[in-house]
């Protein structure tokens, strides 16, 4: 490939807006943290360097720069992030067109892409007049057909089976994906709600009824090698952006809920589409916002569900947000019923998990009898020494002192009891409890010296020449090589950045896993020559100490004395330095 080209793109590109895009990123100093999005993080642990435009996770040491994410997150190869950032930038990338993809799963996509062409066709027809009618009368205009490619299947039985095996699809393959059911139609005069991937691809569909049947209200595609819903969230897709615009991200549990808000401009939405909360979805929910607001139905079942997930949430260190609706209601029906403004007022007045939670609690307990009124007291002393704000835990044992007329200092003195016995418990050995530590990897001198040498011959030109002058010598074989593609590519282009770099050598699996430890090892940028030569100095005693260890093998197995003489003398020579 041409590396100036590839080079060219980089530099046009702020590292900095395309981890933003995905990522809420927090400038700390000079450097910008948020959530790493490849492993479960609940402190921010990524950390994006402008300067040197790559990023580093200080927990799973995840490393790279603007190409290397866009491949990780997006799941793409080099080429495709390469034409994606050069179309961004302005930058011919026509030679570099990515190939059509022919993986095992094209057919099934095509298959779904013709399908909802097809189901809007009939939606468009003289034959979907009476489910247009109805959509209309439910708020679903036009624009939001369009927009969420609403379609509408026909009472006909076989008719897209039919027309998929006349274009040579393979009839067992569309048993298999939810298309087809004993060689016929699954959905039969319903309206067509398309179901997407993480990409914006049409996986699955959810049929509505819209007259009056004594059928399921919906039928939704099974769980395919495309549809997985424990690991989507429908409107995935969209709301990325939005969430990134807003600050926020509002989780519902249906797809109408989502499209309803869509309808009065409230977009950084995403469904549960149903499914329990999965670690997957809490894994993208945390990267589309750190501010996440719950918003499920109003009844007992919504209500469950919520303070469900919220203690899930709240167990990856997460304090989510909720919105609690009339019990009657479900997202979509109360902004249909009541309009825009109300629903705008719910979400500005969202209370935090915890509150919800103990407002819940206060329903249930019959105040006149003090024994349930003890109860609530206790329980809402447990929930509190589960927070971490000092601030807010003061103003909450000041609310409860006040609301039930308790002296402040008991209530003090039993928090502190409770929150005494808590910590004592996570002092037990958990023995039935597997926990996955990270391995802490202890680096000797001579390891922090090579790494930091590297980083300095990254960040500084003159460090390139001083190594070559002083002709150092790295006893390990892939430092060595590491060394060599350093210097060559620094006589090559003339000069050195580590986000080049890094594109330059990604492909070297040799050295990468090298070139990884040291950028993620936050070193120091700059050094002076002293400084430097006291480093060269530790690599030299390294390699003198390393080779009287192999002489000293050496003379034990050599049995002529002369031999032994002769190793001797050179192991004299590399004790006193000559």
């Amino acid at each position: 490939m041409n590396n100036d080209l590839i080079n060219t793109i980089r530099s046009k590109v702020d590292i900095i807006d395309i981890i933003g895009d995905r990522i809420p990123l927090v400038s700390k100093g000079k450097n910008y943290f948020g959530i790493c999005p490849f492993h479960e993080d609940s402190n921010p642990s990524l950390c994006v360097s402008r300067d040197k435009q790559i990023y580093t996770c200080f927990s799973c040491h995840a490393t790279g720069n603007v190409y290397t994410f866009l491949m990780e997150y997006e799941h793409i190869n080099f080429q495709e992030a390469l034409v994606y950032l050069g179309e961004l930038v302005g930058v011919d990338v026509s030679s570099f067109s990515v190939p059509k993809k022919n993986n095992k799963y094209s057919k099934f996509y095509e298959a779904y892409s013709f399908s909802v062409k097809y189901f809007q066709n009939n939606l468009s027809s003289s034959l979907g007049r009476k489910a247009r009618e109805y959509l209309i009368s439910r708020g679903i205009d036009e624009s939001v057909i369009k927009e969420f490619e609403i379609g509408l299947s026909l009472d006909q039985k076989d008719d897209l089976t039919q027309l998929l095996l006349q274009k040579q699809f393979d009839i067992v393959n569309l048993n298999l994906i939810g298309l087809s059911f004993d060689d016929r139609d699954i959905y039969c005069n319903r309206v067509m709600f398309p179901l997407y991937d993480l990409t914006g691809k049409v996986v699955a569909f959810s049929g509505r009824i819209y007259e009056n049947s004594d059928q399921s209200k919906y039928i939704n595609t099974k769980e395919t090698p495309l549809f997985k819903k424990g690991e989507l969230l429908y409107h995935y897709h969209i709301a990325r952006e939005e969430c990134r615009s807003q600050n926020s991200v509002i989780v519902m549990e249906g797809f109408m809920d989502v499209i309803r808000a869509s309808t009065i401009g409230v977009r950084n939405t995403v469904a549960l589409m149903g499914t329990a909360l999965t670690s997957e979805q809490i894994s993208l929910i945390k990267r589309l916002s750190p501010h996440i607001i719950f918003c499920l139905d109003g009844d007992d079942a919504g209500v469950h569900a919520t303070i469900r997930n919220g203690e899930l949430f709240f167990q990856h260190g997460i304090e989510i947000k909720v919105i609690r609706l009339p019990k009657e209601d479900d997202p979509d029906t109360f902004i249909f019923q009541q309009g825009k403004d109300k629903f705008l007022s719910l979400i500005d007045s969202c209370i935090p998990f915890q509150e919800f939670k103990l407002n819940q609690l206060k329903e249930q307990v019959n105040f006149q009898d003090d024994v349930e009124k003890s109860e609530y007291i206790h329980t809402v002393l447990g929930e509190i020494v589960k927070l971490t704000d000092e601030i807010r835990i003061e103003i909450l044992l000041k609310k409860l002192a006040k609301e039930f007329d308790i002296g402040y200092n008991t209530l003090e003195k039993r928090f502190q009891e409770l929150k005494h016995e808590r910590e004592s418990e996570k002092l037990i050995p958990q023995q039935h409890v597997h926990l996955v530590q990270q391995k802490v990897v202890r680096k000797n001198k001579y390891e922090k010296a090579v790494e930091q040498i590297f980083y300095f011959m990254l960040c500084n030109d003159w460090v390139i020449s001083q190594v070559e002058k002083e002709k150092l010598v790295f006893p390990n074989e892939k430092s060595r090589i590491l060394c060599s593609e350093i210097i060559y590519y620094y006589q090559k282009f003339g000069n050195i950045t580590v986000a080049d770099f890094y594109t330059y050598v990604q492909d070297k699996e040799d050295i990468l896993d090298l070139v990884n430890q040291v950028l993620a090892g936050n070193y120091r940028d700059v050094t002076t020559k002293e400084e430097l030569f006291e480093y060269f100095h530790v690599i030299r005693d390294y390699g003198r100490c390393q080779e009287i260890k192999r002489l000293t093998n050496l003379m034990k197995k050599e049995i002529d004395p002369l031999e032994q003489a002769k190793i001797s003398e050179k192991i004299r020579k590399l004790r006193i330095g000559e």
